[in-house]
């Protein structure tokens, strides 16, 4: 991030001279050098970059980064130093607004002297009627993937969430194992504190983008909360259903429905900053039950089906009206979960 070229996009974003002038003395008169085994090279002067752990980096640097999409024909995603684009490639017009695309990101680095790292830069190619084309950027073709790490959340390109599941119940095991081999009290308190502290935000985690709806993906993870249930003391033999009422604990099924419920509720209330109209329909033919009913669309495949925006309707639109019509998050959570207890029983 060049200092001159960040002092230009302030200017361009109306920011008070004062501050522009601040910002400037605040990168000025920076120098750095090496040390290698002892050996230091000589003090350079830093032109570019903030300082690192500063609270005004991380704003600089979207402000920095906030044209990036310009003229871009495609959908682009931001979040920090990562950028995703996004587009339909099913034609050759399409394609080649893609490739395009790549080209006016690459003027865009050349031009603010910001380059992408093309070696870490990827192709995932999705759907029946991608014509799986070559990119590049920077003379480069672009690696192809088949699945990707990202915010947490392994995304292939079927959207099947196997390995997701698989790797969360992983890393939760890996974690009860350390928990058994160091705690030698196995009091009920200990091992339910421990393992909601440790062990369940792995099988949780942003699970309303890869809720699974294949029984073997839901008991894989089942099995850790199981595992873990066991682990108390004069708990191992007695049946699962039983072991989650002494521990006050529900299904991770139930808690993965709450967590729908919850993200639905959000977005119909415009608290999560996307578009309702990108998820749901509201059902204007209301018939019986609340006001806020969703409209379910009809879908040719499991894919479609059980996305977010599909597998949500019917149990947001089984929801008492008291719960729905809550007015505000903390009392829709309480509502919610006395009606999930009544019905399934949840902690």
């Amino acid at each position: 991030m060049p200092h001159e070229r960040l002092l230009v996009k302030l200017q361009n974003h109306s920011i008070g001279d004062n501050i522009i002038v601040w910002i400037k003395n605040w990168l000025s008169n920076r120098k750095q050098k090496v040390v290698i085994d002892g050996e230091s090279s000589s003090w350079v002067d830093v032109r570019s970059g903030v300082p690192q752990g500063s609270v005004l980096g991380p704003l600089l640097f979207s402000i920095f980064i906030n044209d990036l999409d310009s003229n871009l024909k495609n959908t682009i995603k931001k979040f920090a130093d990562d950028t995703k684009l996004i587009g339909r490639v099913g034609s050759e017009e399409q394609v080649n607004s893609m490739k395009q695309d790549l080209n006016r990101l690459e003027q865009w680095a050349e031009l603010w002297q910001m380059k992408f790292n093309v070696d870490k830069c990827k192709v995932m190619h999705v759907g029946i009627h991608n014509k799986h084309q070559k990119y590049k950027m920077g003379g480069k073709e672009l690696a192809e993937i088949k699945e990707e790490k990202d915010l947490g959340v392994y995304v292939d390109n079927t959207f099947k969430v196997a390995n997701q599941c698989s790797k969360s119940a992983k890393k939760g095991n890996q974690i009860l194992g350390m928990i058994n081999r160091t705690f030698s009290c196995k009091s009920r308190k200990v091992i339910v504190s421990l393992y909601k502290a440790l062990v369940r935000p792995h099988l949780d985690y942003c699970c309303q983008a890869w809720r699974p709806y294949l029984a073997k993906d839901k008991d894989i993870l089942e099995k850790v909360q199981r595992r873990a249930t066991r682990m108390m003391e004069g708990c191992s033999k007695l049946n699962y259903m039983i072991r989650l009422k002494k521990a006050n604990l529900t299904t991770l099924e139930t808690r993965r429905e709450r967590a729908d419920m919850l993200e639905v509720y959000k977005i119909l209330n415009g608290l999560e900053g996307v578009q309702e109209d990108n998820f749901f329909t509201r059902n204007s033919r209301i018939g019986r039950g609340h006001s806020f009913k969703l409209y379910k669309r009809r879908t040719r495949i499991n894919i479609a089906k059980f996305s977010f925006g599909n597998r949500t309707c019917d149990p947001w639109n089984q929801l008492p009206e008291t719960v729905v019509s809550a007015p505000n998050v903390n009392v829709f959570k309480n509502r919610l979960d006395n009606y999930l207890r009544n019905i399934r029983g949840f902690k």
